[in-house]
């Protein structure tokens, strides 16, 4: 598999990023191999929190929580996706699939070999982590459920997400930074726009970006239906907490919450929430209200 490595110093001197790059190398299920950055910060002997980033961002997502929670005494472990970040990037559309997706995360999750995890996951970091916790569940303790969903195509993805994919697939270049922007309430600096890009010198390396809003399961014949109805009847039967906390100004995932909340055991009684002012990427607007109310769960249970 051909892919293309982002040069180092385009991660330099980002705004509110000093953390250490950490490095694993992961089968990339076509005789090759690829390298996958993560982030591993706070004490190495405390449970795990992994969080995981979606589309089209990159751990630095989750810059303003890290701290948070590595001072509450928290090991904090955060991936970037393959074709994003810091994590190498696959040249063909082709290469990218749901299910490559989440054996690549898969092999990832085995070498760094975490357990008792608390998972955060937003947008793909749940499309690709839950899909994590119904494979390994023994590995997870507790999710929390942050503006994403785990859908199977046997219900309509509704006009807001259809017109986010026809404009990726047709859109000439692929402005993440400014993408990245549109989803938050708060608002981006120039710098943090420009950190939202960092990970792509050219349009050469945005095939994954293009290619994750084509793999959102949309019919019920879908590639990734059936393995996400799988991965549902063993989340049913899951009875590890799971919180949500969407954010209110997320018009996309709108109500998702609710299926979550029905559906998952380990959700009944928990104090679901509906953080005010956070858009799609709540990490940006809400990033240390959505780090408290996972802190909360953690002791809690």
């Amino acid at each position: 598999m051909d892919f293309l490595r982002t040069p180092e110093d385009r991660f330099n001197g980002l705004p509110n990023y000093d953390f250490a790059a950490n490095y694993k190398t992961i089968d990339d299920t076509d005789g090759g191999k690829l390298r996958v950055h993560y982030l591993d910060e706070g004490p190495s002997d405390a449970n795990p929190i992994l969080v995981m980033h979606g589309e089209p961002t990159w751990c630095y997502l989750y810059r303003h929580m890290i701290p948070i929670f590595a001072d509450a005494g928290h090991r904090v472990v955060a991936p970037d996706l393959v074709g994003f970040g810091r994590s190498d990037k696959p040249t063909k559309r082709t290469d990218y699939t749901y299910q490559r997706h989440v054996d690549w995360m898969s092999d990832w999750l085995r070498q760094v070999d975490l357990t008792n995890i608390t998972l955060v996951c937003q947008d793909w970091g749940g499309l690709i982590g839950l899909r994590l916790v119904a494979a390994m569940p023994e590995r997870f303790a507790r999710v929390v459920v942050a503006n994403t969903a785990l859908p199977t195509g046997d219900q309509p993805m509704g006009k807001a997400f259809e017109g986010w994919r026809e404009f990726s697939q047709t859109t000439p270049i692929f402005n993440t930074g400014k993408i990245v922007y549109g989803g938050t309430t708060s608002k981006l600096t120039e710098a943090e726009v420009a950190a939202y890009d960092a990970p792509f010198p050219d349009e050469t390396y945005k095939e994954g970006a293009r290619q994750f809003p084509m793999l959102v399961p949309a019919s019920p014949d879908d590639p990734a239906a059936q393995p996400n109805r799988d991965a549902w009847k063993v989340l049913m039967g899951l009875d590890i907490p799971v919180l949500t906390a969407f954010g209110s100004d997320d018009k996309i995932m709108a109500g998702v919450d609710k299926v979550f909340q029905k559906l998952m055991p380990g959700a009944a009684d928990q104090p679901h929430t509906i953080l005010e002012g956070g858009n799609h990427f709540l990490q940006e607007d809400v990033g240390a209200e959505l780090a408290q109310v996972t802190l909360d769960l953690i002791e809690r249970t």
